[in-house]
């Protein structure tokens, strides 16, 4: 099966994603800009080399609650590989210049080579996205509740309440997709995955059979969902220490009510690689109603884009080095293909 019949026009939505990837790289200067490159860059300063080495080391343990969410809903999954993969899934969609969905994929195409079959680490890809989500809804919801106490004139609080209806209606459809449209979710696994998983499992992923296991195990799907609302509460820990390192302390509750509402709202703009500029804008808005200063959640974000290249880009050239060379051993055994 080759490229164009697996993505059709896929040059044209490269091309789209690059020029989204530019506009919001462009958004992001022209609002630091507007708020002062100099006030940002020392806010920034202050963080010093070990609160931000502090910083990521606890991103870097969140990456294994993530991991043990996966590992919940992917039936024999080996867990230091799903670890591995979910760092590569976020590491992609943080620092390349893909959308959300190609992330999925690599992470999954990451965890694939660790060792999980093909179909599983496909299939346990999507069902944790979707026990992701719904957690998602859950923190959303508990971090409006929090702002509403903090700020009750929060000029959103009507789009985000639509936008978590829909999000519930989304995820219900999802669901359903899974359990009983199979064939729907067959062709987008053959169309999105085909490029990056094994041929062989491109052409035959087994899908509806590794999606009924997993949904067969209610206990694994309700783990996965409870286990990344930890890792939620965790991530908006991290936002709690990012404040505190910025010279700027607040309490446990408004780093919940930020780094929830922000995350939902950049959800919305999954399209844009790497939330470029839609990740500011959310700060901003979300800041500015519960008291924080423009350049201190400017200086936050820029703060988390620097913490994502500095684990993502080593992450993803080790993860590029191992398919080089996995892909060199396969071409150098007798009758093994040519090389790709």
């Amino acid at each position: 099966m080759g490229e164009a019949e697996v993505l059709p026009g896929g040059g044209r939505r490269r091309l789209i994603t690059v020029l989204l990837a530019l506009a919001g790289l462009a958004a992001v200067t022209a609002v630091v800009g507007a708020y002062g490159f100099r006030s940002v860059g020392r806010a920034l300063l202050a963080v010093g080399w070990d609160g931000f080495l502090l910083f990521a080391a606890w991103h870097l343990g969140t990456f294994t609650l993530l991991g043990v969410a996966w590992w919940a809903v992917a039936p024999g999954g080996h867990l230091p590989g799903l670890v591995w993969g979910r760092v590569i899934r976020d590491s992609a969609a943080e620092v390349l210049p893909v959308s959300q969905i190609g992330g999925f994929v690599l992470g999954a195409r990451a965890a694939a080579v660790a060792g999980l079959p093909a179909a599983q680490a496909f299939a346990s890809t999507v069902v944790d996205v979707t026990t992701e989500m719904l957690a998602e809804i859950l923190y959303t919801g508990l971090g409006l509740a929090l702002l509403l106490q903090y700020a009750p004139g929060f000029s959103l609080e009507g789009p985000v309440l639509v936008g978590l209806g829909i999000a519930v209606l989304l995820a219900g459809g999802f669901i359903l997709a899974q359990r009983r449209g199979f064939g729907a979710v067959e062709r987008l696994g053959y169309r999105v995955a085909g490029r990056w998983l094994p041929s062989a499992a491109a052409v035959n992923l087994p899908l509806q059979r590794e999606l009924l296991a997993i949904h067969g195990r209610p206990g694994r799907w309700w783990g996965g969902t409870a286990l990344h609302l930890i890792a939620w509460l965790a991530l908006a820990g991290e936002g709690w220490l990012g404040l505190h390192l910025l010279g700027a302390p607040r309490g446990v509750g408004v780093a919940v009510a930020l780094e929830s509402l922000v995350y939902a709202i950049r959800s919305v703009g999954f399209a844009v690689p790497n939330a470029l500029g839609v990740q500011e804008g959310a700060y901003l808005a979300v800041g500015s109603a519960l008291g924080l200063a423009p350049e201190t959640v400017l200086a936050l974000s820029l703060l988390k884009r620097a913490r994502d290249v500095a684990i993502g880009l080593p992450a993803l050239l080790t993860w590029q080095a191992a398919e080089a060379w996995r892909a060199r051993r396969r071409a150098a055994m007798p009758g093994g293909p040519g090389p790709t």
